[in-house]
């Protein structure tokens, strides 16, 4: 089940690469700097056709439908078929497909693929996670050694003042941090070790349902910004992180909020 996933996936990412006058394409969406592409519609598409050839009974959920009913029961996908949309824009070659395969409302396989680095991060549940078919797994870095992954949730202005208030906190208590524009990606990286944290205040499951699963067969977790379980039905925030510092991660923002 996962390889096929993978291949559509990387059939998918070719949609990308392929990209000309992204510019010309783009069309802005509610919030500010929230934009939506031709090529984001057309991948999109792509993936819906080629997942439901998998399993015909399966729901699609994506990113560009015109909404999330809540429904998880069966075989569900649930797609973001570019996250990183303003940085696919730019050219700046940070973005990513996210697809997920829930079953009743559990995930159970995750892919994220930067099409630029030809970097496909995988998982099933119980079966470990994986970059390009190699073994990853979470950094054992302490706190004050970590690198921290942060998104401003710029479509969310009214969280920004808490958002920052956070980002000085972890920096108090960290080595350094880094902001991308893919949490997709961000809570990927976290996985595979190359930095220690990762948070925002407003995801939606498109941005986390594949990476949270990665996450977690990596040997990390997921959680809200309090420490609670990830909804799968609507936005809530992320805290994303190696298991032995999840704790203290939570604690700190708790202090900052």
């Amino acid at each position: 089940m996962l390889n096929r996933i993978i291949a559509c996936v990387r059939e998918a990412g070719k949609i990308m690469l392929d990209a000309r006058d992204i510019a010309q394409s783009t069309q802005n969406k509610q919030g500010i700097g929230n934009f939506v592409t031709d090529y984001d519609i057309a991948v999109q598409n792509a993936l819906g056709d080629s997942l439901r050839r998998i399993l015909p009974a399966s729901r699609i959920i994506g990113e560009e439908d015109d909404g999330h009913s809540g429904d998880l029961s069966g075989d569900c996908f649930i797609i973001d078929p570019i996250d990183g949309t303003a940085n696919f824009i730019r050219g700046y070659q940070h973005s990513a497909i996210s697809v997920a395969l829930l079953k009743d409302g559990r995930p159970q396989a995750g892919v994220v693929y930067n099409p630029y680095l030809n970097e496909l991060f995988s998982a099933e549940l119980g079966k470990g996670a994986f970059c390009n078919g190699r073994p990853i797994s979470v950094s054992e870095r302490t706190m004050p050694e970590a690198i921290f992954l942060f998104g401003a949730s710029s479509y969310s202005r009214e969280t920004t003042d808490k958002n920052f208030r956070i980002v000085r906190a972890l920096f108090d208590n960290t080595a350094d941090c880094r902001s991308s524009g893919s949490a997709a990606l961000d809570i990927c990286y976290v996985a595979a070790g190359r930095c220690e944290l990762f948070f925002e205040m407003t995801l939606s499951p498109w941005d986390y349902a594949a990476g949270g699963l990665i996450l977690s067969e990596a040997g990390g977790i997921a959680t809200d910004m309090l420490g609670k379980p990830l909804s799968y039905t609507h936005e809530c925030s992320v805290l994303a992180s190696s298991l032995s510092l999840h704790e203290q991660a939570v604690g700190i923002v708790k202090q900052a909020l």
